[in-house]
């Protein structure tokens, strides 16, 4: 069973060990440094929500939830220009499973499954995910879990994939 809590100050410790590994430190800028953003949204200065995913209690990767509308007012549209297609309503996700070992084997899919269905059910109709293009692990854990590139950003967000939750048949 997939659980999510929010990100206390005890699991800085757990998230620079995660941050440090190969799988991470690809794709995550410096640790110290996002370990700054971590505490800035645990501390209310960032609006994004950071939050431990846990698979049958046991922490296991971290997740987080950003508003367009709310990354926008804090200028993100200055830093990605294409920011402003985004949809104002909608809420990004970003996601990365803990431990090397865990990789590969579906967790993420489950994990974005669940995260969706919270999410539905707090009434977020817009759920958005945007991976590097060269990031195909990350692009096919997100289609297992039911999201498809947005065709109408196709081609005007630079490395970025935009894709979006659909509700299919099948799919929270």
């Amino acid at each position: 069973m997939v659980t999510f809590r929010p990100v206390t100050e005890a699991d800085l410790p757990l998230l620079h060990k995660w941050m440090e590994g190969e799988h991470w430190q690809k794709w995550w800028k410096d640790v110290d440094t996002e370990l700054g953003y971590i505490q800035d949204m645990m501390e209310g200065r960032d609006t994004t929500r950071p939050f431990i995913f846990q698979v049958d209690g046991e922490d296991a990767g971290y997740i987080q939830l950003w508003s367009v509308a709310d990354q926008k007012a804090r200028g993100w549209r200055e830093v990605v220009p294409w920011f402003d297609l985004l949809p104002d309503e909608a809420v990004g996700i970003d996601v990365s499973i803990g431990e090397r070992e865990k990789l590969s084997k579906g967790l993420g899919t489950e994990v974005l499954k669940a995260f969706v269905a919270k999410l539905r059910g707090e009434g977020k109709a817009r759920i958005l995910v945007d991976p590097e293009k060269s990031n195909p692990r990350a692009i096919k854990c997100y289609r297992k879990a039911g999201f498809r590139e947005v065709e109408s950003l196709l081609g005007k967000t630079g490395h970025i994939l935009i894709m979006e939750h659909t509700r299919q048949e099948g799919v929270s």
